[in-house]
């Protein structure tokens, strides 16, 4: 046993992992990227962060971390010429082990660990499928990363010859000892919606909502924060509810937990492939949800974490709104039930503390 405690200590202390982001674990994910490097610098282990061109680093590094960007110019053929130099940056940092956060850096990872000769894991984040391949090494890649059930499950059924590698590890937060929501009452009741832009038919249900709302009399304020390619349209929809002076639409912002905190009632929309951080964390401060189950829904609790609304249904959805508008002390007891269960489940520490077991689970096997 002695000899076995000796080994992992010696192995804690010689590692030194290489965490590759994408843009959206960057602009989605900040606050757990964060603690991760945080947890680690507290245990006094290097790490170094890969971001893609153009990504705010600055919003997930803290110091000291070595950060690389990769690809060095945005354009088609510097892939392949970057990654060697990448690898030879690589070199000089020393890395033990690699870790793609998410399943879209699943290629690079299988890339670098060949190049460097390296054992690494791999987050996956979302719903997979058996058209979605992801490019896995069998000999190299020594755990899946997952944040849910419903996400490990899928992962199973369509990468079953893994499932001894498949690891679940909540993201961790810090949930406050009070709700946010209606904590002032003389201020404006405010809805945000975290949801990127791509289709104005995503957000319908809420403007619909929104608008028989207001003609019966609620007063409130809709934030909106995401960006795609169907802004435009979606403004235009606005001004055809007459809603452009009820809701605001604002990018991700940094940091984006000031905006969720803004508010008191959360909009979960439509059911969502991928685990969202921007849910985990409006539940840790302390905002009341009102959420479409389906996805990966696994924070999603009726009455416990959330009130539910059928999907597409505005007068299911409407419903839900108008019993946390005019009931503030149940949205309150909801949102603290809520804070609750982030507080039990989705623990910074223990996320560390598996991330660390899982690099050395990484190291071990690397000798196999």
């Amino acid at each position: 046993m002695e000899t076995g405690h000796s080994d992992t200590a010696a192995m804690r202390k010689a590692l030194r992992p290489v965490l590759l982001a994408s843009p959206r674990d960057v602009a989605e994910h900040a606050p757990f990227l964060w603690r991760l490097q945080v947890g680690l610098a507290d245990e006094s282990i290097p790490a170094a962060l890969i971001c893609p061109l153009g990504c705010n680093a600055e919003s997930v590094v803290p110091a000291p971390v070595d950060v690389f960007t990769y690809p060095a110019l945005n354009l088609p053929f510097m892939e392949r010429v970057g990654l060697e130099s990448l690898a030879l940056q690589l070199e000089r940092f020393k890395p033990t082990v690699l870790h793609g956060l998410c399943e879209s850096r699943a290629a690079l990872a299988r890339r670098l660990a060949r190049r460097l000769s390296l054992p690494y894991v791999l987050g996956v984040n979302s719903l997979t499928g058996k058209s979605h391949r992801l490019s896995i090494s069998p000999t190299r890649c020594a755990r899946i990363i997952v944040p849910t059930e419903t996400v490990g499950s899928s992962v199973l059924r369509s990468h079953g010859r893994f499932a001894d590698r498949v690891r679940q590890i909540q993201p961790g937060t810090f949930a406050g000892t009070d709700p946010v929501c209606f904590a002032d009452p003389s201020r404006l009741s405010t809805i945000v919606v975290a949801h990127r832009l791509d289709r104005v038919s995503d957000f319908v249900v809420l403007l619909k909502a929104a608008k028989v709302l207001l003609a019966e009399g609620h007063e409130f304020m809709i934030a909106i924060m995401g960006a795609g390619r169907a802004e435009r349209r979606l403004r235009t929809k606005l001004a055809e509810y007459g809603l452009t002076r009820v809701v605001t639409i604002v990018p991700v912002l940094d940091p984006w937990r000031s905006v969720l905190a803004a508010g008191d009632i959360f909009v979960h929309l439509q059911p969502m492939p991928t685990f969202s951080g921007f849910l985990l964390e409006a539940m840790g401060l302390g905002v009341a949800v009102v959420a479409c189950k389906g996805g990966v829904d696994d924070l999603i609790v009726h009455e416990d974490t959330a009130l539910l609304y059928e999907r597409n249904n505005e007068a299911s959805l409407r419903q839900a709104l108008v019993r946390l508008l005019e009931d503030h002390d149940g949205a309150r007891r909801l949102a603290a039930s809520a804070q609750g269960y982030v507080r039990q489940r989705y623990s910074v520490g223990a996320m560390v503390s598996a991330m660390l077991d899982t690099y050395i689970e990484a190291l071990r096997f690397s000798g196999s």
